[in-house]
């Protein structure tokens, strides 16, 4: 009897080597538009449309590897899905400059989907209440969840300022506060959460609400002098704490060189 040749419209056996692979080639070169369709859809989301298109195309070689025709389903119905799973997931792994938490994440992908009907709707733009409500999730959520858009391409601090004014970096560094001291504030600002909160809440209440000793004293039912000696106490603890980073620094610095 004469071979028959299996057509490419039907799906061969596994591990029947070039004729499988023909299979596979063909599907997805056959659906490549379907691929381009789906990462057209998040192209608005902060990324390159050729990257979201790479992508695209990934989730349907993917797709391809793992169709079969037997199961009676179309191959755009068994596509589509995987190749918009890859996509989500490119989005939220590798699209943020500085990633929000998961939660965030997810209720921003919801305000995309949401936003556009509501605002269909109701004829105007919804605010945050509004899309809680529709959504779920407090109004707080809603709002970090606008502002992390952001997030995915912030802005740079050495970016000149359109009416001519200084750069944003310029704008946020404090003239009491020069820039060279910013990591003595960050290391003070982890010591000082070390502390118990009753320490924590002296300090501010003393350094920043500028409440005199005998107000902290009757706030937290000690005399003022106690008082005096506690406060003495947390600040020398606290030159102590960063005194030893600075002498680990230094350390390391010095082995380093050797």
């Amino acid at each position: 009897m004469p071979e028959t040749t299996p057509s490419l419209s039907s799906k061969p056996a596994p591990g029947t080597g070039r004729l499988h692979d023909a299979f596979q080639n063909q599907l997805v070169l056959n659906h490549l538009d379907l691929a381009e369709s789906l990462a057209s859809r998040f192209a608005a989301r902060g990324r390159e449309r050729s990257d979201l298109v790479q992508v695209a195309y990934l989730g349907l070689i993917k797709a391809a590897c793992g169709f079969d025709e037997e199961k009676g389903e179309s191959f755009p119905a068994y596509a589509a899905p995987t190749i918009s799973g890859e996509l989500k997931r490119f989005l939220r792994d590798r699209c943020w400059t500085v990633r929000p938490p998961r939660r965030i994440q997810d209720v921003r992908t919801q305000l995309l989907r949401t936003a556009p009907d509501l605002a269909q709707s109701l004829g105007r733009v919804p605010s945050a209440q509004e899309l809680a409500t529709e959504l779920g999730v407090t109004p707080a959520e809603v709002r970090e969840a606008q502002a992390a858009g952001s997030s995915m391409h912030p802005d740079s601090l050495d970016s000149p300022d359109p009416w001519g004014g200084p750069t944003r970096g310029e704008g946020l560094v404090s003239p009491d506060q020069p820039i060279e001291h910013l990591e003595e504030l960050v290391c003070l600002h982890e010591a000082i959460q070390e502390l118990d909160p009753d320490d924590r809440e002296m300090l501010y209440r003393r350094y920043f609400r500028e409440e005199t000793q005998v107000e902290l004293g009757k706030r937290f039912g000690i005399s003022q002098m106690q008082m005096s000696r506690r406060l003495s106490r947390i600040l020398v603890w606290l030159q102590l704490r960063l005194l030893d980073d600075e002498s680990v620094a230094l350390n390391t610095a010095t082995a380093d060189q050797r």
